[in-house]
């Protein structure tokens, strides 16, 4: 058996949100038939910005787009790809988003859906434990009131 190669690759997603009354409500989507929930993200493309791939990638992937108002931060992990034989790290740059248009009707095929969902109900659904401590972000950032 031949080792694996290794891979890196960079994306950029975000936690759009909109106020709905005292709520705030931020977007997800769904893959893997319905099964895991997560937030936009993609790969950044060559000659992108990260603040673009983000713009991008919550607009295809969710159908809505948004303006940044800062970075959250960023999570890496490993995962293996199987038809490559290959590990790769993944480091996904996230931004925390202000909505400005759109309709989650309108995300492209890569996801299964896009739902607007409450921010804490939005933390217990997150699939991925670094996607999780981003949507906790938000939270921490709007409870402090740094975030108007």
């Amino acid at each position: 058996m031949r080792p694996a190669t290794l891979k890196v690759q960079t994306s950029s997603g975000g936690v759009i949100f909109r106020r709905n009354g005292d709520l705030i409500e931020v977007v997800m989507v769904t893959v893997k038939e319905g099964r895991v929930w997560c937030l936009p993200k993609g790969v950044i493309d060559k000659g992108e910005l990260p603040e673009e791939t983000a713009i991008r990638e919550v607009r295809e992937e969710a159908g809505v787009r948004g303006n940044i108002l800062e970075k959250l931060g960023e999570i890496t992990y490993w995962y293996y790809i199987r038809e490559e034989h290959a590990k790769c790290k993944k480091t996904v740059h996230f931004f925390l988003m202000e909505y400005a248009e759109g309709d989650i009707k309108d995300h492209d095929q890569e996801v299964n859906g896009a739902f607007w969902i409450p921010l804490d109900e939005a933390i217990g659904k997150a699939q991925y434990k670094g996607e999780r401590e981003m949507l906790e972000k938000a939270r921490t950032l709007f409870r402090s009131g740094h975030v108007a």
